[in-house]
């Protein structure tokens, strides 16, 4: 078993460290031009589509898990026909958000807040990363589908080309053509689109035998799109919540000052650097956890959950490790201001706790994920945002300040693990119609 999760959680590792590298990359040559205004603008533009990226990610994770499903009942048809029908549907959405960029571009900036030159800065930068939207969505859909077809490597080997090439591109524009925050955004766009054309070419050389099933009437068939439509309704609920919550934080960060919310996009590195790595394992949950559901095999599927928080925990105490001694030299890294650096470091031990209050949630969205437990993993996302994220900030904001908000954060990812935790017994019932 150990194996098993091994073979699929360190390819999705290794694809999943160039998108934190690449966030690094971005923010290190905004924060040495200067100004923390380049900073503000690219945290806000990465917030905008964050927003509208991960609210779209169930098209991943319901592809993933659906497919895995469909793997383990060994049901080929089926899993060319899941996949027809996601992209079908990130298709339609793409041209929809491309089409609609204005109002979403306006609507955006009146909910974030941020100085004039900020936001200024951050719509140039929308205004070229959201044509990128086709390949982004298709990339979702064809990488959860290769996950739950048990093959970690393809999408490995599309993300790590993707995001090489993004970083070779944005340092060009920044760095040689002087495009700024604008040579960062175009940088995605281009690698987004070298990204799928990689994905669609590894489509066609492995599985080119699969295209003897299309059929437009079974893709298009009402009763499979109303149970498409409905797990991916609930992921998306739980999508908007962790959206909104990460929204919150930049836009009260913005409100505080422009340096404050360059120092809390810095940090924040630090947690989403921890869950790139964290998400292999929970990605590795997908696909088997789905695929012991297909089998019907109860005993591997509790296995494998035990299995994924021992390995979940061990990787959360050496990350711990890491940011207790190496927390400075990381941000020396993001950043060569030193008043940024100075008060970043006054909340040091919230980056230290980063990785011990947020694995079990991390991991337990990867076997809900495998198992479809969409309206369980949406019921456990509203209770911690509103019975824990809101009032803690909202009742410790005064005296508090910018701590309230780490605070606020911890305890939402912390509070998110607790409620899966107490579901998991109605989610193995559920999955294997056990009375």
């Amino acid at each position: 078993m150990n194996r098993s999760i091994l073979r699929l959680a360190i390819p999705n590792i290794i694809s999943n460290v160039t998108i934190p590298l690449l966030g690094l990359v971005d923010l290190s040559l905004m924060g040495h031009l200067g100004s923390d205004t380049y900073i503000g603008a690219v945290s806000l533009g990465t917030v905008i589509f964050n927003f509208i990226y991960w609210g779209f990610s169930f098209l991943r994770m319901s592809t993933s898990g659906f497919a895995a499903q469909a793997y383990g009942r060994k049901n080929q048809k089926e899993c060319f026909h899941l996949l027809s029908r996601a992209l079908m549907v990130s298709s339609a959405i793409s041209v929809i958000l491309i089409v609609l960029q204005v109002p979403i571009e306006f609507i955006s900036f009146k909910l974030i807040n941020g100085s004039a030159e900020v936001e200024t800065l951050a719509a140039e930068y929308f205004r070229i990363r959201v044509w990128a939207a086709p390949a982004t969505l298709g990339l979702y859909v064809l990488n959860g589908w290769f996950l739950g077809m048990q093959n970690a490597k393809y999408p490995m080997i599309t993300s790590i080309l993707a995001n090489v090439f993004n970083i070779g591109l944005s340092m060009l524009f920044v760095l040689v053509l002087d495009m700024k925050s604008a040579g960062v955004a175009l940088g995605t766009v281009l690698a987004q689109y070298l990204g799928i054309a990689v994905g669609i070419f590894l489509l066609l050389k492995k599985y080119n035998e699969l295209f003897v099933h299309f059929n437009l009437r079974a893709i298009t068939q009402l009763n499979e799109l109303k149970s498409f439509f409905r797990v991916n309704s609930d992921i998306f609920i739980r999508t908007f919540c962790v959206i909104a919550v990460f929204t919150f934080f930049t836009s009260k960060s913005a409100s505080i000052n422009d340096h404050i919310l360059a120092v809390n996009s810095i940090l924040i590195q630090f947690l989403l650097l921890f869950a790139f790595f964290i998400d292999g394992f929970a990605f590795a949950g997908e696909a088997l956890a789905g695929r012991f559901l297909g089998e019907k095999d109860k005993t591997r599927f509790s296995k494998l959950t035990q299995l994924l928080f021992v390995w979940g925990a061990a990787l959360a105490g050496c990350f711990g490790i890491l940011y207790l001694f190496g927390s400075q030299q990381i941000l020396a890294i993001l950043t060569s201001q030193k008043e940024i650096i100075e008060t970043a470091m006054d909340f040091k031990w919230w980056i230290i706790l980063t990785p011990l209050f947020t694995f079990t949630s991390f991991i337990w969205d990867g076997i809900y994920i495998g198992a479809t437990a969409s309206k369980e993993m949406r019921n456990t996302m509203l209770a911690a945002t509103f019975l824990v994220f809101a009032p803690v900030y909202y009742f410790l904001q005064n005296p508090l300040g910018n701590h309230a908000l780490w605070l606020a954060m911890m305890l939402f990812m912390l509070g998110r693990g607790v409620f899966q935790t107490i579901l998991y017994p109605k989610v193995i019932r559920k999955s294997f119609n056990i009375a």
